[in-house]
């Protein structure tokens, strides 16, 4: 049993445990799973383990089909459109296997979104067929709630070939060769914000992007890479090539990166104030908004640590349905050995 908390806000109404993400709270975090239902949305923390949904309900008539199932009477009853009214109440879902379905099916649609597929960091990708099949299957079990709300699996951009760690050895660092009598003034690497590129094309790892500020024949020229994800195709549309923002405290720069290979490669003319070095931001144009959420590193690393850890565990038998790996996991878990 949970304690959750009804209130009403600017005409919805918002049913949540205490500290639980909600669709009203802004961008969504990168650890926050979202299901659309019917009349509103469901959402949970990944990384704090939480199993009771938040909900938030902009049509109480048609989420009333399923409130009862996944929070039970009690607070079924206390959003009666007749006496609706705000407190807490104890949340125990009536049919908890369907519960657990809306949290597996939330979880294969954060998958598809945010999984940090990394050769470099040693995380195999999903496979999307494999994901798409269970989505639809889940979507099928959790009728009731998602009522086609949900049905559409998220168009991805991965493609069918798998590389190999060794394959990108050179990319996971500044390891560029310079031209002799070329002068490396600064160089270093970083990770880039998962909010800013669709799902697919960019590995991963805080590793990913590396940059470098060269001083050769009278020109100071910046260079930067990003390795392409495990799965990810050569032949992207225009409107989804990543682009970089290179900025120093004095001046910016931003350049369009080019597909080479297994890398995705930029050069320009360094910004005033390239020498002392240089932060760089990867992008798609209209994918995401230029501010980080707070300690963005720090959650992609936990995200990274707990799928990690399910893979690992791909061949234990799990007592929760709801925790239970997907079978894409269990697929990835088997390719380890590309990794």
């Amino acid at each position: 049993m949970t304690t959750v908390r009804i209130r009403r806000r600017d005409g919805l109404w918002i049913i949540a445990p205490d500290d639980a993400p909600t669709v009203v709270d802004g961008a969504a975090g990168v650890d926050v799973l979202v299901l659309e239902v019917a009349g509103g949305h469901l959402t949970w923390s990944l990384l704090s383990g939480q199993t009771t949904p938040a909900a938030v309900l902009d049509d109480l008539d048609l989420a009333q089909e399923w409130i009862w199932a996944v929070y039970g009477p009690e607070v079924a009853i206390a959003l009666d459109e007749t006496s609706g009214s705000e407190g807490e109440y104890t949340a125990e879902p009536a049919l908890p296997d369907l519960a657990a379905h809306a949290w597996r099916l939330g979880y294969a649609r954060w998958a598809a979104r945010w999984w940090p597929a990394s050769t470099l960091d040693g995380i195999a990708p999903l496979d999307e067929d494999l994901l798409e099949d269970e989505i639809a299957t889940l979507s099928e079990e959790c009728d009731l709630i998602v009522d086609g709300a949900d049905a559409t699996p998220e168009e991805r951009t991965a493609a069918r070939a798998l590389g190999r760690a060794e394959d990108y050895a050179l990319a996971a660092g500044p390891a560029t060769i310079v031209a002799p009598g070329a002068l490396v003034l600064a160089r270093g690497s970083a990770g880039w914000d998962w909010h800013r590129c669709p799902p697919g094309l960019l590995d991963a790892s805080e590793r990913a992007v590396s940059w470098e500020v060269v001083r050769a024949a009278g020109t100071t020229i910046v260079r930067v890479s990003a390795v392409a994800a495990p799965l990810s195709p050569t032949d992207l549309p225009a409107h989804l090539h990543p682009r970089a923002g290179i900025r120093t405290p004095a001046d910016a720069a931003d350049v369009p990166l080019i597909r080479d290979g297994e890398l995705w490669r930029a050069e320009s003319t360094a910004p005033a104030g390239a020498e002392a070095g240089v932060t760089v931001h990867i992008y798609v144009p209209g994918v995401g908004v230029d501010e980080q959420e707070p300690d963005a590193a720090t959650r992609r690393a936990r995200i990274r640590d707990l799928v990690t850890t399910r893979l690992h565990r791909a061949d234990e038998a799990s007592g929760n349905s709801a925790d239970s790996l997907l079978l894409a996991e269990i697929a990835a878990a088997a390719s380890d050995s590309d990794f």
